[in-house]
């Protein structure tokens, strides 16, 4: 992926100074892992385990928030290759958003390390990527590339860019009111999870999305290289709910999915790349998903 041909963005901020702290040592990725499939294994919610470990050793647990944010340091690929990814989102969007008649505004990357307070509240580095609509701005920890290689094999920088091309497909929801009726929707006691759920439908249209931006990005730099597009594809396929169950409980559940199979997510990124327009992405009217 030649990424390098890409406009950077101004609005990356780096919060990663210090990481989560905890017991007044950092709480490293892999630390914050292990917390998590302890809860995972044992059935309890890891914040709380988190909380019983602050109060044994009489301590405090203290993410840093954006506040605390400040410009991303100069010479850094890793950084430069997300400003350069968010950049192009940002060139995408405002030109479709323009075409509709409407005003696109870009969101905030915030990196961090550990953990993160946000408007949705605190996030571990363990949960992946994600996107606040409370701030509008997506949170991301650069060591989430190298668990994408090591734990799911899916490498490569086309799969690191549709990563961060389907947070900013979350964005654009919330621009365009879609998160607002989900989440009312939501309120109203609407099913969320299970294989049609409101919260499947929600991220399959990010990913339709992340493939619409993928389809224009190629056309106006032409910057994909042999093998990029498969790269993208398989991270869609590597992160489906049906595989992250089978590989974490031995079994798959339809019933608790959140994000959609393999296979639908491979689809819908397919879907958005293939045409590049955003109208075909509308996964709530769509019947078989």
């Amino acid at each position: 992926m030649l990424w390098k041909r890409a406009r950077r963005s101004d609005n990356v901020v780096d919060a990663r100074g210090g990481g989560l702290r905890f017991g007044g040592k950092g709480l490293t990725l892999g630390g914050i892992a292990a917390v998590v499939l302890v809860g995972l294994l044992t059935g309890q919610d890891p914040l709380q385990i988190l909380g019983q470990l602050m109060n044994q050793s009489g301590s405090t647990v203290s993410p840093p928030s954006t506040q605390e944010a400040g410009a991303p340091p100069a010479g850094d690929p890793q950084v430069d290759f997300a400003r350069a990814v968010l950049g192009d989102t940002e060139d995408t969007w405002r030109a479709l958003f323009q075409q509709a008649g409407r005003q696109y505004q870009d969101p905030t990357l915030v990196l961090f390390s550990g953990g993160i307070g946000s408007a949705c509240g605190f996030a571990s580095s363990a949960s992946g990527p994600f996107y606040c609509p409370g701030d509008r701005q997506v949170y991301l920890d650069l060591d989430f590339f190298r668990e994408m290689a090591r734990r799911f094999s899916a490498a490569g920088d086309f799969a690191q860019a549709y990563v961060i091309a389907h947070e900013v497909g979350h964005h654009v929801q919330t621009l365009l009111g879609v998160s607002a009726k989900v989440d009312e929707a939501r309120r109203r006691g609407a099913p969320m999870e299970g294989a049609g759920g409101l919260s499947v439908r929600l991220e399959l249209q990010a990913d339709c999305l992340a493939g619409v931006w993928a389809h224009h990005a190629q056309r106006r730099l032409d910057w994909l290289e042999p093998g990029d597009l498969e790269e993208a594809l398989n991270a869609a396929n590597a992160i489906g709910d049906d595989r992250l169950q089978r590989q974490t409980r031995g079994q798959v559940v339809p019933d608790s999915f959140t994000h959609g199979t393999s296979a639908q997510r491979v689809h819908w990124f397919k879907a958005g790349f293939e045409g590049g327009d955003p109208n075909r992405c509308d996964t709530f009217q769509a019947r078989a998903l």
